[in-house]
């Protein structure tokens, strides 16, 4: 069997694993526990979820469980899982909230927001005062560390 696959994103790989090969077990190795895959490469199909410093000893008792079908996952992904499913529905921010999120996290100013998101300085203290509610804090440095610890914003790695 040629496992070899073309380039593809991760949950597009692995669901097209399962299609072609349906009896494989998946485990999927990633750099970074904030991985935007993680749950859906696992509800692609993903046995398990680790990150790639997993000590050997790990890894190979994660390929046995795999192998067995039993789910496997680094404790870095399963706390963020965790909060993933614990965020209650209504807090979710919408996508504007996020894009206003990601550029305070950038350092962008009120001012600077509302111009890089061609709306008024009014409309960026709205969605702010919005992103505090849903994430229960009270200033910008509290929105974005929140914004972290809930995997809506991911380190961009530089």
């Amino acid at each position: 069997m040629d496992l070899r696959m073309p380039t593809m994103g991760g949950v597009e790989a692995i669901t097209q694993l399962r299609r072609t090969a349906p009896g494989v077990r998946v485990l999927v190795l990633t750099t970074f526990d904030t991985d935007r895959d993680v749950l859906p490469a696992i509800e692609a199909g993903a046995t398990g979820y680790l990150l790639k410093d997993t000590p050997r000893d790990e890894l190979l008792r994660a390929v046995r469980a795999a192998h067995r079908g039993e789910p496997v996952l680094s404790p870095a992904v399963a706390g963020r899982l965790m909060g993933q499913v614990r965020a209650p529905a209504q807090d979710a921010l919408s996508a504007r909230e996020l894009e206003v999120l990601r550029l305070v996290a950038a350092g962008s100013t009120n001012r600077e927001t509302a111009r890089q998101l061609f709306i008024s300085e009014a409309t960026v203290k709205t969605h702010l005062l919005h992103i505090y509610a849903k994430l229960e804090v009270r200033d910008r440095a509290s929105a974005v560390a929140a914004g972290y610890q809930r995997g809506l914003l991911v380190p961009d790695g530089s």
